[in-house]
């Protein structure tokens, strides 16, 4: 398995001018790369292979006067550029003639110096290490300092470097590691998400959602009208601008840390998670937007399913058909409506449900019923 290590960098100010020039280089490639074959489209010309591409806009440019410029950098995150345009116009291919599912992919476009994400990426061929006094060694760069959070548990295949719209650098090592498998445990779990709780388990815990960004929302409106004051093109607007930045950031950075907490904690406590799959893409469409986005369900979600990859739990997803919240627990009596402002009801066989630990209940029975190890045992969980 494959996964990504982050960790801050605090480059020095001559480096972040050299980080700032490659970012733009290959910027550049990237869209000459796209421009090129945009025209010979027009031109009704072949399509231009990958080999020809990166003759013309790497290896013949930097003998021009009006891309010299680009022998300043590492040819390496040249290459990689272009190799993401690559990869973007064979994703939008796939995406074209269906042999690619889920949404329709738009062609790539071109990339902008303004956009608040920049990122470069180094593979081994650009002979990047890590040196004695724990610093990152780029090529043309220099030695960047880097905050140790942990140790990688293998020697990466590649970084990429990342400014955020904060200002912020962060090294992104890919590592390829071996699963560790847990102890086995005897529990299992089925998880409902909500907005009243972010989650209700199937053994009658309820979590509460934190609500990150609303809580923050009264700093984040006072540094957003800070912001309409400013005069555009001042040094002062795009101070503000980074002000702005950092606050979002904050409140993002948090709600990544209390999902990668409560994700580990369910992995390590259970051999098998059942969560519903919910349809997030409609329901940020809905009134309920802001708090649907808010709660951040997919990367949660997305959390479980690579950590009980790694270690050696069970995950499976619901169909977000099923009726969870309208199905009897003790029964299996199906109930005609359950409106959203319901939150208990009693079934015709007396039994009186809580409606998320209900709902957490039949999800845990339906994994259940479709776990090929089921079979012959007892399906749905006691009352």
């Amino acid at each position: 398995m494959q996964l990504r290590y982050n960790f801050r960098l605090y480059p020095t100010p001559g480096q972040r001018a050299a980080l700032a020039r490659a970012f733009g280089c290959a910027r550049v490639v990237y869209n000459d790369g796209l421009q090129a074959r945009q025209d010979a489209r027009q031109q009704g010309l072949p399509y231009i292979s990958d080999g020809e591409l990166s003759k013309r806009v790497i290896t013949q440019a930097k003998k021009t006067p009006e891309r010299a410029w680009l022998g300043e950098v590492s040819a390496v995150v040249l290459q990689q550029a272009l190799a993401d345009l690559n990869t973007a116009y064979r994703n939008f291919f796939a995406s074209a003639t269906g042999k690619r599912k889920g949404p329709k992919i738009a062609p790539p476009r071109l990339r902008s110096r303004k956009d608040n994400r920049q990122a470069i990426r180094f593979t081994r061929n650009a002979r990047f290490s890590i040196t004695a006094g724990a610093k990152l060694r780029l090529p043309k760069i220099g030695d960047i300092p880097v905050r140790w959070s942990r140790d990688l548990p293998a020697e990466p295949s590649s970084v990429t470097v990342v400014k955020d719209a904060a200002g912020r650098y962060f090294a992104s090592f890919v590592v390829a590691t071996s699963d560790v498998p847990l102890p086995e445990s005897a529990a299992d779990v089925g998880i409902d998400l909500g907005l009243s709780h972010f989650a209700v388990t199937s053994d009658g815990r309820k979590v509460d959602n934190p609500r990150f960004l609303r809580r923050a929302e009264r700093r984040l409106r006072k540094a957003q009208q800070d912001l309409s004051r400013k005069a555009k093109g001042s040094n002062n607007r795009k101070k503000a601008v980074v002000k702005v930045a950092k606050a979002h950031a904050r409140v993002a950075d948090t709600r990544r840390d209390g999902a990668h907490k409560l994700s580990t904690q369910i992995i390590r406590d259970n051999q098998a998670v059942y969560v519903e799959n919910l349809a997030v893409s409609g329901l940020g469409r809905t009134r309920l937007a802001k708090s649907v986005h808010d709660a951040g369900w997919s990367s949660f979600v997305g959390m479980l399913e690579y950590k009980a990859a790694r270690y050696g739990r069970h995950f499976a997803k619901i169909d977000r058909w099923f009726p969870s919240s309208k199905l009897c627990s003790e029964c299996g009596a199906l109930t005609e409506a359950m409106p959203l402002n319901v939150r208990s009801w009693q079934c015709p066989c007396g039994a009186v449900h809580d409606r998320d630990v209900n709902a957490a209940r039949n999800i845990l029975a339906a994994g259940r019923a479709d776990r090929l190890n089921a079979c012959g045992g007892t399906v749905r969980p006691a009352a």
